[in-house]
């Protein structure tokens, strides 16, 4: 209201005379109603004694037109960050490529200019956005003036985070960095939600269930539930916070309210300014180009006939009934086959699942790839088990491959039985760079195996080639072995904007928040994701008259799925509607409600993870190899070193495996480096990788997903050391000196 107190200020002058006492007091009242309802404003301006009308937007009223307007503003924009300008928590809902980041730039410039001792921190979820962020948005309107810091997982600002915080006035940094700094206590990693004054989160509908951007809010709840006042003005940043599955207007409406709860703001949107909008936005034409089954697929065929071979070896339980081979449905019956023959310590069973795996993922990558990218994926995985075997069942899966071999690669060479939807892939892609090689692509996938089969494909396709097309993969950053590392995905994202490269190959990394101007075509190919993931990779095509296709076939799931996304999309439009037309004070109730019953529901599951992994001590738990079964450790043999290693430090671990390649992640850390792979001694089961820490201790790095876990209760499979049933202590650096290197010293 100081605005208006100054509005009245200006009337004041002009309106000075009793004749217009009335009027003064009306455009008083005017204003105020507008500050409330967020509308155009109605500005009535009295010109040689005539009364005069016109519109014009908050902004323009309290003289931020030219301040706006000289940043590159559009009206629909200065009109969603009106509330974020008189210090509201709001979550902005503009489509992809409608400039939400620009306009999160504004409303930081105006923190920084208006708040003592300002300081705001950016928060995005995927790690190359940092960068982008960093130079494309922020750094150019608020440098030199603004001290702004780029942190990442890579960077070595992240061991001294809190520092960085307090001697800068913008931090830009993955979600994992911030929520480790309220966690870590050191003093130089160590940041409060208090030090912050702007919180900024991008993509913020990844703000629910486990997410790291919900486990930082709920910091935030818990301490404004208390009753602290110190805390960071929030602003989310979305394209579609999505249904949440919902397939009904009242739970849609539900889940829009939870995402408003946990991010403890209202969603606003433009609602005068849609014309423009649509014109400045505009969508990219869609086509779906559909294929017809394959007329004949042997290739499929044979591999269907040798997975019934399997059944009819494996002792399957009478009660299970596999679904259809080939589907997402079927991989995820024998996985459950799996995990029952590794808790029953049944060999047959776990193993035979197992390839059975294999062949379905062979199955699906026959259906959207080529016939030799299937073949292959099989040849790899039999290379390794040929070498392996240890029994009969061993035996009679490796020599089944093996006697289907040079028949399932004659039929993968025959062109004759071919994938249509290469085919079609093809045509589309020749058909953008074919007239226009200055076109720019992202083609979407599902796997990181799917980016690479796709990249080989294209390197060897001639007519691709003579079009001009130049493509890399670009998937996810990580410490994996098959993952990019930072400096990879930065430097293909670099070539791509500079036009070095003119497709992308990529894995969902790419669907959000990736900035290519120049990008017209997007490709979406064997793809099933929700209206999210499908909004988001249709905002890539940034370009005037972009393509938006879909390679898929007839009838297929992939169809049936984009068309239930469209009626998605539409739902979620609906949806906040409805929360916007809720009184502030119905609005407030519910979100106090649903903020109770977060904080309250996440205090419970912590407890219950607590319980859970105390239920067994770490001695009376065995580590069972997951292949052979052979107990190998003791849990009290686990140690945590720095809350993301688990180690096994007995010295007698060395004698049940053997050790193999050294292992490159592409990257360096503070205290550890990467040593050589580690495998089962009687089995060749991969069990992980030694560490190198503090230059002394070799240690071997275990993933929990290759081991049993022997339990008074029984044996149990487990995915992540998270899911264990037994406390695990940390590592002590010191003493372990003290127990293997008894005359050493250590200051």
């Amino acid at each position: 209201m100081r605005q208006l107190r100054t509005f009245s200020t200006l009337l004041t002058k002009h309106l000075s005379c009793e004749p217009h006492i009335k009027v003064y007091k009306y455009m008083r009242q005017l204003i105020a109603n507008q500050f409330k309802t967020h509308q155009p404003t109605l500005v009535l301006t009295v010109v040689k004694g005539k009364l005069h009308k016109t519109h014009c937007s908050l902004s323009q009223l309290t003289g931020g037109e030219c301040r706006m307007a000289d940043f590159g503003l559009r009206s629909y924009q200065e009109e969603v960050v009106e509330r974020a300008l008189r210090r509201e928590n709001i979550i902005i809902w503009l489509p992809t490529g409608g400039g939400k980041t620009r306009a999160a730039v504004y409303v930081a410039k105006k923190h920084l200019e208006t708040t003592e001792r300002a300081t705001v921190v950016v928060l995005v979820n995927k790690v190359h956005l940092v960068e982008q962020h960093y130079s494309k948005e922020f750094k150019p309107h608020l440098d030199p003036k603004y001290k702004i810091e780029a942190v990442t997982g890579d960077s070595g600002q992240k061991d001294f985070f809190g520092k960085v915080v307090e001697k800068s006035h913008m931090v830009i940094c993955t979600a994992q960095i911030l929520f480790n700094a309220l966690t870590n206590m050191e003093e130089n990693k160590h940041v409060e939600l208090s030090d912050i004054t702007l919180l900024i989160i991008d993509e913020c509908h990844h703000t629910h269930k486990e997410g790291v951007y919900n486990k930082i809010m709920r910091h935030y709840l818990e301490k404004k539930l208390k009753g602290e006042r110190k805390l960071p003005q929030v602003l989310g940043l979305t394209a579609s916070p999505g249904t949440g599955g919902a397939k009904i207007l009242e739970r849609a409406v539900e889940h829009v309210l939870q995402i408003c709860a946990n991010l403890d703001s209202a969603i606003v949107s433009t609602k005068n300014y849609i014309p423009e909008l649509k014109e400045k936005v505009p969508r990219p034409f869609k086509s779906m180009d559909i294929v017809d089954k394959r007329p004949q697929d042997p290739f499929g065929d044979q591999l269907k006939s040798m997975m019934q071979m399997i059944h009819d070896f494996m002792p399957l339980p009478p009660d299970f009934r596999l679904r259809e081979s080939g589907t997402q449905e079927y991989e995820a019956d024998v996985v459950i086959l799996e995990q029952t023959g590794v808790k029953e310590q049944n060999r047959i069973l776990a193993q035979c699942a197992l390839h059975l795996r294999q062949y379905n993922d062979a199955l699906l990558i026959n259906d959207t790839l080529r016939m030799m990218d299937a073949y292959r994926s099989l040849e790899e995985f039999y290379d390794i088990k040929g070498n392996n075997a240890k029994d009969g069942t061993d035996f009679f899966l490796v020599g089944l491959f093996q006697e289907n071999q040079v028949e399932l690669r004659e039929i993968a060479r025959n062109s004759q039985y071919e994938n249509p939807k290469m085919g079609k892939l093809e045509t589309v892609l020749l058909k953008q760079f074919g007239p226009d090689p200055e076109s720019r692509g992202i083609l979407f996938c599902k796997t990181r195996k799917s980016t690479h089969c796709l990249n080989d494909w294209v390197l060897n396709n001639r007519a691709l080639r003579q079009a001009g097309i130049k493509a890399a993969v670009l998937i996810g950053a990580g410490s994996g072995i098959s993952h990019m590392t930072q400096n990879e995905q930065t430097d293909t994202i670099c070539k791509f904007r500079q036009g070095a490269l003119n497709l992308l190959i990529s894995t969902s990394v790419a669907e959000e928040g990736l900035d290519i101007p120049e990008c017209n075509l997007v490709v979406r190919y064997g793809l099933l994701t929700n209206e999210i993931a499908q909004q988001q990779a249709t905002g890539r095509a940034r370009a005037q008259d972009s393509q938006y296709s879909v390679v898929a076939q007839r009838g297929g799931r992939e169809v049936h799925r984009e068309h239930i996304n469209e009626l998605l999309e539409e739902l979620t439009g609906q949806a906040i509607a409805k929360v916007q037309e809720m009184s502030i004070h119905d609005f407030r109730t519910k979100i106090n409600e649903l903020q109770i019953q977060e904080v309250i529901g996440s205090k419970v599951a912590n407890m219950h993870k607590k319980e859970k992994r105390g239920r067994f001590a770490a001695s009376r738990v065995q580590l069972l190899c997951r292949n052979c079964f052979k107990s190998v450790a003791s849990g009290s043999d686990i140690k945590l070193v720095e809350n993301a290693h688990y180690v096994n430090v007995n010295p007698d671990f060395r004698k049940h495996y053997k050790v193999g390649g050294q292992v490159r992640i592409g990257k360096t850390f503070e205290d550890w480096e990467p040593g050589r792979t580690i495998s089962c001694n009687d089995c060749n089961q991969d069990w992980g990788f030694e560490i190198k820490y503090r230059k002394i201790a070799l240690l071997p790095n275990i993933a929990i997903k290759n081991f049993a876990l022997e339990t008074p209760e029984g044996t149990t499979p487990v995915k992540k050391w998270k899911d264990v049933s037994f406390t695990v202590e940390e590592f002590d650096f010191q003493e372990y000196i003290q127990d293997n290197f008894p005359d050493m010293t250590i200051d």
